[in-house]
């Protein structure tokens, strides 16, 4: 079909529009989609971490470099695993995994923890592993910081 020269503009206007219209759909919905996957993230607390550790069922991985794990110490039952090579890590094949870090390879439905010092790379960390579908990872916000806090009230009081 052809139309008549003076139509084109208009439908061609209506055509540009729907695409703009699409277009714009499209980041609507990619905006709610990361809305919605930093929703779901999980923060653990210092006593669900030390539940999880005590159960034996968690995966906690240290994102800090290894002189601050040296220097400062670590959470026990801790693996150190950089934040700059978490991704090749959880995409590594499980014979090199555990060959680079000693410890078996965490499954995507393993329970896993991230911490730091404070939050911020293990948010990344967290990021990172979601993104590859390690979809039950959750992290440790208040780090190593507030993991030696606890633990030296704790020790303080007794408990």
């Amino acid at each position: 079909m052809v139309l008549p020269r003076p139509l084109l503009p208009t439908a061609r206007r209506a055509v540009l529009g729907s695409v703009e219209a699409a277009l714009s759909g499209l980041k609507l919905i990619k905006g709610s989609c990361s809305n919605f996957c930093i929703a779901v993230s999980k923060d653990v607390t210092y006593k669900e971490l030390k539940n999880l550790l005590n159960s034996k069922n968690i995966i906690l991985i240290d994102v800090r470099e290894k002189w601050e794990i040296l220097e400062y110490g670590k959470i026990p039952g801790s693996v150190n695993i950089p934040l700059d090579e978490v991704s090749e890590a959880l995409q590594m094949n499980p014979r090199d995994f555990k060959e680079k870090y000693n410890e078996v390879k965490p499954s995507k439905s393993d329970n896993i923890v991230f911490s730091c010092l404070a939050g911020v790379r293990s948010k990344t960390a967290l990021d990172t592993a979601v993104s590859l579908g390690f979809n039950s990872a959750q992290h440790y916000a208040g780090g190593w910081k507030e993991w030696v806090t606890c633990e030296f009230s704790e020790k303080k009081q007794g408990n």
